[in-house]
């Protein structure tokens, strides 16, 4: 496989970091990948994952969302709506390199933007959500103890991952205010859920909640014994090959 760094303008007007994974000869497709909250396109997982796709001759897009990785900006000023927006960034960057994302993968909360950006990406046929909210509320969880704090004085410094974020009142409002549900049943694709029985980060109900709302074609697989980053390699390596072997159905 081939791999080299891009570079393109992200929803804050500053220049995100990605990186495009292809396989050698004949391209089937291209994936666009969207990572945690707070995590980079260099999480092992995602580099797992994207192995496994372009070894089934599916290209991977991964990049830093602004203000994370080697993306510019500041994540303090960022918020699931500008993620988004970084999102279809991202696939209009893939609209010139590789005709566009067939394929939209998020892991966590990129697994809530990716459902949320979807209807705005018309190249897309598949979607898969590993360990995703269907709210992305959810994730105000991490920082609970701020949250009264954020509340009175706007903004709050917390460790999230063994690092320190700056978290503002706007990213705290802007996720209670995103709303998941008319999005995942308005869907009009394919969708693959993907969770583990047993993380503990964003519990199965979240899955639950999802498929029950989405119209079909939808599956899900378990990731039995995973904890929610797919720590151990066994574990996105599985849920890399089982992408790459139900998303040509679709593509």
């Amino acid at each position: 496989m081939s791999s080299k760094k891009v570079t393109f303008k992200g929803a804050l007007g500053e220049t995100l970091a990605g990186r495009l994974d292809l396989p050698d000869g004949k391209m089937k497709a291209c994936a666009l990948f969207a990572h945690c909250f707070t995590c980079s396109k260099s999480l092992k997982v995602v580099g797992n994952i994207a192995k496994e796709l372009v070894a089934s001759k599916i290209g991977v897009l991964r990049f830093d969302f602004t203000g994370l990785g080697q993306s510019e900006g500041e994540f303090a000023n960022t918020n699931f709506s500008s993620n988004v927006d970084d999102l279809l960034a991202a696939a209009e960057f893939m609209n010139e390199e590789t005709g566009g994302p067939k394929l939209l993968i998020g892991h966590s909360l990129g697994g809530a933007a990716v459902v949320q950006s979807a209807h705005r990406i018309p190249s897309a046929k598949g979607i898969v959500t590993i360990g995703a909210p269907s709210d992305p509320g959810h994730v105000t969880r991490h920082f609970q103890t701020h949250l009264e704090t954020i509340e009175e004085k706007g903004e709050a410094e917390v460790v999230l991952a063994g690092r320190k974020f700056t978290i503002k009142k706007q990213l705290v409002d802007d996720l209670n205010a995103a709303r998941m549900d008319s999005c995942i049943s308005d869907l009009d694709r394919a969708l693959l859920v993907m969770h583990s029985p047993v993380d503990d980060t964003v519990g199965i109900e979240n899955a639950g909640h999802i498929y029950k709302l989405a119209r079909h074609p939808k599956s899900f697989i378990s990731l039995d014994k995973a904890d929610h980053l797919l720590r151990d390699d066994r574990h996105s390596r599985y849920a890399g090959a089982l992408i790459a072997a139900w998303a040509p159905l679709y593509l």
